[in-house]
């Protein structure tokens, strides 16, 4: 069943200081159009620089994952962005007027507030998944982080952590579908433990910080004294320890709450990957350092799967034979350029065309050094874009294309090669115009791309 895209139905505004600068910050959660995914929009600088919410921009992850382009900054993200993916957003845009996301209470709770007062409405265009069709995994020895994406009809995931602390040793936390996230994983708030509050404090970090941001962990005897003087220091009221090695300043709202804020963390992580997965995390021992080299893994993997040759079964009937196609599209010889058609799977197409030596461009196209003419491999792309259009309508129609961009050509075509097209709509068809984007191959090699819009226009007859 395919899936539709969503967007924000009404704007909504989160404020807040900053963890680490302590600044004051409004977030404003904006609609955006399909294909246009989370990007944040400084609107306090010159030109509202807008910043996309891509792994490749990610500078710092120290205490926070931090992106930065063209000198623009925005940090602090992961807890924003867990909330759009788990509540099943595509589109948002977030206009931000300082360098820092609110922290409020350290978790994703204010954020799913928000979306749900706000609304959420489906968009025309198809979600695009990342299926994991194979185990993607990696181990960070810095960090002794290992992640690994297992193959799931879901996006589900498991976290384990584990710190040298009597009070906080190992913990697990497990999320069954990202449809659970508001009632299990939303309200779990970061913590920290007593001993690195002060080596913040004295590093210019957590200005923004309070007892009230984090649940505080105290694995190590302290006097009352101490504590009050943590407590003078991030201007909180006295506080205790309670029995479980935690300050008595809050309750948990699980007994493994640690274990599911870090899985909240990996959820807003990967986020900066740029498509929605269908899969399996493992992680072990996860933090933003190692959520976002997974990050930069999985985007590796995808550019490398969208560059592979379509496969096919010599042997199998095609979905659409050339009596098929001949019934579809007027071309006739010598320009009817596509033989069948292999697949045809929600916005894609794979279609072949065998090219012989018989073939009648070859006379003058090189006599002594036959190579299929570049506007022909055009030719070809566009036959098989049109037959994706015109296989799904009942009454007849054809298709004229009425622009081409980005053609490239990286290989000659000769006799005896066996074109493979894939072409993959980029849009959806809206008053009759189709965007497409072309890939042709021969063996493992792309050969020519482009991409080409066409009107669809209901024959006179029909």
């Amino acid at each position: 069943m395919l899936e539709k895209q969503k967007t924000l139905a009404s704007p909504f505004k989160i404020e807040g200081k900053g963890l680490h600068t302590g600044v004051l910050t409004t977030m404003t959660f904006l609609p955006a159009l399909e294909n246009h995914g989370f990007k944040f929009k400084r609107v306090d600088l010159e030109g509202e620089p807008i910043i996309d919410a891509d792994v490749d921009l990610v500078i710092d992850t120290s205490r926070g994952t931090l992106l930065e382009k063209d000198g623009a900054r925005i940090g602090t993200i992961e807890h924003a962005l867990a909330a759009l993916v788990g509540m099943d957003l595509d589109n948002v845009l977030i206009e931000v007027n300082n360098e820092e996301a609110p922290i409020i209470d350290g978790s994703s709770k204010y954020f799913v507030e928000g979306i749900e007062k706000a609304g959420v409405v489906e968009q025309d265009a198809e979600r695009e998944y990342f299926e994991i069709t194979e185990k993607v995994e990696m181990f960070d020895e810095k960090s002794g982080s290992h992640i690994i994406a297992l193959p799931d009809d879901k996006y589900s995931l498991n976290v384990m952590i584990s710190f040298p602390s009597a009070v906080l040793n190992n913990q697990y936390a497990t999320l069954e579908s990202i449809h659970d996230f508001k009632k299990e994983i939303a309200e779990c708030r970061t913590f920290v433990f007593v001993r690195e509050i002060e080596f913040l404090l004295n590093h210019n970090l957590i200005k923004g910080g309070d007892l009230t941001n984090a649940i505080v962990i105290i694995d190590r005897d302290m006097s009352q004294e101490e504590l009050d003087r943590l407590a003078d220091l991030t201007n909180h009221p006295r506080v205790e320890v309670k029995p479980q090695g935690i300050l008595n300043n809050l309750e948990l709202h699980f007994e493994n709450e640690c274990a599911r804020h870090k899985l909240l963390d990996v959820i807003g992580d990967l986020a900066l990957f740029g498509k929605r997965i269908k899969g399996r995390i493992i992680a072990t021992k996860p933090g933003h350092g190692p959520n976002t080299l997974f990050a930069t893994e999985l985007k590796k993997v995808w550019i490398k799967k969208q560059a592979q040759v379509p496969q096919y079964d010599l042997n199998a009937a095609p979905l659409l034979d050339i009596g098929r196609i001949q019934e579809l599209l007027p071309h006739r010889y010598p320009f009817l350029l596509v033989d069948k058609v292999l697949s045809i799977v929600d916005s894609e197409i794979v279609g072949v065309k065998n090219v012989s030596i018989n073939e009648p461009f070859f006379q003058g196209h090189f006599p002594e050094e036959p190579v299929m003419p570049g506007v022909l491999l055009i030719e070809a792309m566009a036959q098989c874009g049109g037959l994706l259009v015109l296989s799904e309508k009942e009454e007849r129609y054809s298709t004229y294309f009425i622009r081409v961009d980005n053609v490239k050509f990286r290989k000659k075509v000769v006799p005896g090669d066996t074109l493979v097209f894939r072409l993959n709509l980029t849009s959806p068809i809206r008053r009759g115009i189709a965007n497409m984007k072309g890939v042709t191959y021969v063996g493992d090699k792309i050969v020519a791309e482009g991409e080409f819009m066409a009107q669809i226009v209901k024959k006179a007859d029909s």
